[in-house]
């Protein structure tokens, strides 16, 4: 694991590369930023799902649907 030092340097650089970019190529940094973004985020959900960590929510909301508090909209 790396020291938060070294990790605050990396974000320094980061930041300072983006600030360097023209506007396509912030544009094309954006689009991928925004994808890889969305799948780490997919990946934290799937994990969540295999560890049963959203079981209860989705029992609550079956709950909720047999019971007839649910709408479609």
């Amino acid at each position: 694991m790396q020291s938060k030092l070294a990790i605050m340097g990396s974000v320094r650089e980061i930041e300072e590369a983006v600030l360097g970019l023209s506007e396509a190529e912030l544009a094309v940094f954006r689009t991928w930023f925004a994808e890889f973004d969305a799948a780490a985020w997919d990946r934290r959900i799937e994990d969540d799902v295999a560890a049963g960590r959203l079981d209860a929510l989705a029992d609550e909301a079956l709950d909720d649907l047999r019971a007839g508090r649910c709408t479609e909209r």
